[in-house]
């Protein structure tokens, strides 16, 4: 069974759940994950608030961080102070949009996304995808090699993601990740 997982990042893909999307965030949250990050961008504005009021809810019950993901529209609306944005919609989000929030993410997939999230501001980044993985077929992972370049460069902290799960996240903690992120592991217990 799995214990705390305060190494851990929730990437939730309600497609991936067997159950309730909603039970399935209290099953996660229990685990004390350190963040859980809010990632359904194919939802309506709308859709997405419904959902991330419910799961700041679940989340603020259980003393998780919940980080809402592109809609930062509505994060101002709810006043959360955590948002994780595509790198191309984080390149337009201006300035004044971005002092409202304490906690700023992006993905990056090459050394030159890590130095320009730096610049945009950014207090994390998510590398990958380290390993291959069902949600990227056909596309190879990266590797640990990749993500040690992107630690050893980068000057804020670097989550890690792509096909990791429970057997393989302590060598890509062992890489220098400060967390590591996980949809399936999570979406599926």
């Amino acid at each position: 069974m799995i214990t705390c997982m305060y190494d851990s990042v929730c990437i939730t893909n309600r497609q991936l759940c067997e159950n309730d999307f909603f039970e399935q965030i209290k099953k996660v949250s229990d685990l004390r994950p350190f963040a859980i990050i809010l990632r359904e961008k194919d939802v309506t504005t709308q859709v997405y608030e419904e959902m991330a009021l419910e799961t700041l809810k679940i989340c603020n019950q259980r003393n998780v961080k919940c980080i809402l993901h592109t809609f930062y529209d509505v994060a101002i609306k709810l006043n959360v102070d955590a948002i994780h944005m595509p790198l191309d919609k984080l390149r337009n989000m201006s300035s004044e949009d971005k002092k409202r929030f304490k906690i700023i993410g992006t993905s990056c997939h090459s050394l030159e996304d890590v130095k320009e999230a730096e610049m945009l501001g950014c207090s994390y980044i998510i590398a990958g995808h380290i390993f291959q993985t069902q949600c990227k077929p056909g596309l190879k992972g990266r590797g640990l090699e990749f993500l040690r370049e992107v630690v050893n460069r980068s000057d804020i902290p670097v989550y890690a993601i792509g096909g990791i799960n429970m057997c393989n996240k302590e060598k890509v903690l062992e890489c220098g990740a400060a967390k590591v992120c996980m949809m399936s592991e999570f979406m599926k217990i």
